[in-house]
């Protein structure tokens, strides 16, 4: 693995993954208030958010960082390091766009309206 693709999956991918396995938890939170019995509300929360950082650290992660590897080769080879600069910047704003979302309209508005607590 080469230092600068080391350190793509270190300092942004990682925490890209990090920040949407957060996203993800306040969904299950959201969904989870439908469930009227506290403990085994917490006890389904607890199994979906353990599942899910399973599926973070194995399969996401590895997917993000091949994925991220791949837009930042094309856009080097098309774009030089512009292009490259500029594929990262889209993929922290799509990031920051769900925790827009999140912290100014609720965990409802990064769900389907079929899917929203009713």
């Amino acid at each position: 693995m080469k230092k600068s693709s080391a350190a793509v999956k270190n300092y942004y991918v990682l925490p890209c993954c990090l920040l949407l396995l957060n996203l993800a938890n306040s969904l299950v939170g959201y969904k989870a208030e439908l469930i009227e019995e506290p403990i085994l509300r917490t006890l389904v929360v607890i199994f979906i958010v353990l599942c899910g950082s399973s599926l973070v650290a194995f399969v996401l992660a590895p997917a993000i960082g091949l994925a991220v590897n791949t837009l930042l080769r094309s856009s080097r080879r098309n774009g030089g390091q512009i292009g490259e600069t500029l594929a990262l910047l889209v993929l922290g704003a799509a990031v920051f766009w769900g925790y827009y979302l999140l912290c100014n309209h609720g965990a409802a508005s990064l769900l389907p309206k079929i899917w929203r607590n009713a």
